[in-house]
């Protein structure tokens, strides 16, 4: 498995930062995790970074619910500096929230590979990661 995959968690919740992170340290592919309390923390890193390809996640797990920008807002953001941004990021949208407007509006956002119900699973971390090499995507 690609051992230089770097990790982007944006969620408010202290804890589940904590347990994602140890989770996720877990991994031999793991090679660095960052972790934003809110959108705008995130897409404040993306924007200084935007050409800094090593800088940059390969993944981020976003919630919806944060204060100061959820991850709807973030998204809105995100899309416009897309074709700006120095690679592929491959982004889940990660909550509690079981609401089908919530899964319809985030499928209907392209740059959003999947919307996945927390609590995050190791074995789902594990598919997922592996899915990604896979299908060449890491």
């Amino acid at each position: 498995m690609n051992n230089n995959i770097n990790i982007c968690i944006v969620d408010d919740d202290e804890i589940y930062q904590f347990t994602m992170a140890a989770t996720l340290k877990a991994f031999n592919s793991i090679k660095k995790i960052i972790a934003f309390k809110d959108g705008l923390e995130a897409m404040d890193f993306m924007l200084d970074n935007l050409s800094n390809e090593k800088e940059l996640p390969d993944i981020i797990f976003l919630d919806i619910n944060m204060p100061v920008m959820d991850g709807f807002q973030f998204m809105e953001e995100y899309v416009k500096i897309h074709p700006k941004v120095g690679k592929k990021i491959i982004i889940y949208m990660v909550s509690s929230s079981v609401d089908e407007v919530d899964i319809e509006r985030a499928k209907k956002i392209s740059q959003i590979s999947d919307y996945i119900i927390k609590p995050i699973r190791e074995t789902q971390l594990k598919n997922i990661l592996g899915q990604l090499e896979e299908d060449g995507k890491l």
